[in-house]
């Protein structure tokens, strides 16, 4: 049965393609088209099934294929035929259907006629190397917040001691509470002693030291503590190893340079360039300009007016693992001096707010990212006083209005 704008309901902007609903253990496909017959197949999700399903829609002439993106079972999916068809990976946000008379049948029938009216807007998927980088920088972070965790189980087992070591050292990964806790497991139990490890730059007095340190250190608490810092142990040489791959990786695919180029940013050292090439690689092109690719990472407003009133204009939903890092790059650049961006920051801060600001000077790192990767240059500051600069003459009125509040005359400046 050859397919038309009568019986797909649109015009027709793709010959032949196929709608896969995707879950767990099946897959429900549906191919129409122009001189073929729609009909609709249901697979598991063991690798022989996806290569049949591959060579049934290489048979049929099918040339796109849609499937929503659920969690994380598109991927044996999207891997099998990858070189063999132009894959559409929607946003399940993107593909909401009308509630109820829902089927796993009806539902791929919907995606391949919404592909064929080219409907259906794909998701980012950058290439296979680059997947492999965000898989170890994401795993990095995860394990990096493992170790946040475990630090914090220090302070918990300490407390439980009735021991405030954390009210009076300024950190307790410092090289003074470490001496302290790894003392403690070694079984030394007398405050005095314990006390006596201070480094001598320390706030705190020694005899403060001691009234921190006196408590109900028991053998449990010395086994736990032990187990803990062992597990941070393990965690840090885990990411030594991490580091070591990412580094291969980016020789491995000549992204070095890029990394360097990113680095130049401020506030965006080598590690998070390395971040930032793993969620939006090096290619540029797959991005129609600097705006969708902040749009993208969830750092550009949204858009919601009706009947000609803006409502919340709050950020996207974009990639978190990106948006994450760059809004963490923004408050480095922040503690910079003198540079484009923290005038950009100290010029929102006071009537945004701290986390509008930084969120905007993140969006300006992402916009920045887009020309140095798409140009190949490193970073141009603009200056710290660009904007002032910039709006000296709004300045200027918001003074002399300002001064006029207070009582003064400034008819002879205002000219």
């Amino acid at each position: 049965m050859e397919e038309t704008q009568d019986t797909i309901g649109f015009a027709q902007v793709i010959d032949r393609g196929c709608g896969i609903d995707i879950h767990k253990s099946v897959l429900v496909s549906t191919v129409r088209g122009k001189g073929i017959k729609t009909e609709t197949r249901s697979h598991d999700t063991f690798t022989e099934s996806i290569k049949a399903l591959r060579d049934w829609l290489k048979s049929l002439g099918i040339t796109h294929v849609a499937m929503e993106s659920t969690g994380v079972y598109w991927k044996p999916v999207y891997n099998i035929p990858e070189k063999e068809f132009e894959i559409v990976l929607v946003n399940a946000r993107h593909l909401k259907n009308i509630p109820g008379d829902k089927t796993d049948k009806k539902d791929s029938m919907r995606i391949a006629k919404l592909l064929l009216a080219g409907l259906l807007k794909g998701s980012f998927i950058p290439p296979k190397p680059v997947r492999e980088m965000r898989d170890l920088t994401r795993y990095k972070r995860r394990v990096i917040e493992q170790i946040a965790s475990e630090k914090n189980r220090i302070h918990k087992f300490l407390e439980d001691a009735n021991i405030k070591l954390s009210t009076v050292v300024s950190s307790m990964s410092g090289a003074t509470a470490t001496k302290i806790i790894d003392a403690m497991i070694e079984g030394e139990g007398n405050a005095e002693t314990l006390a006596k490890l201070r480094h001598g730059k320390m706030k705190a007095t020694e005899h403060e030291l001691i009234s921190a340190l006196t408590g109900n250190l028991t053998d449990h608490h010395k086994f736990m503590l032990k187990m803990v810092k062992k597990s941070i142990k393990d965690k840090e040489l885990l990411i030594s190893e991490l580091n070591k791959q990412i580094d291969s990786k980016l020789k491995e695919n000549e992204m070095v340079l890029d990394a360097g180029l990113l680095s130049t940013i401020p506030g965006v050292d080598k590690e998070a360039a390395a971040y930032i090439l793993s969620e939006i690689g090096n290619d540029m092109e797959r991005f129609p300009n600097e705006q969708h690719l902040a749009s993208w990472a969830g750092l550009s407003p949204g858009n919601n007016e009706s009947a000609g009133k803006k409502k919340s204009s709050r950020t996207t939903h974009g990639d978190k693992w990106l948006k994450s890092m760059v809004v963490q790059c923004a408050w480095a650049a922040t503690r910079t001096k003198n540079t484009y961006l923290r005038g950009k920051y100290d010029s929102l801060v006071g009537r945004r707010g701290k986390k509008r600001a930084l969120v905007a000077v993140g969006h300006k790192i992402v916009i920045a990212a887009y020309f140095i990767l798409k140009n190949k240059e490193p970073y141009k500051d603009l200056g710290g006083d660009f904007l002032e600069k910039k709006n000296r003459d709004k300045q200027i009125r918001r003074h002399l209005r300002q001064l006029r509040d207070l009582g003064v005359d400034v008819s002879q400046y205002a000219a």
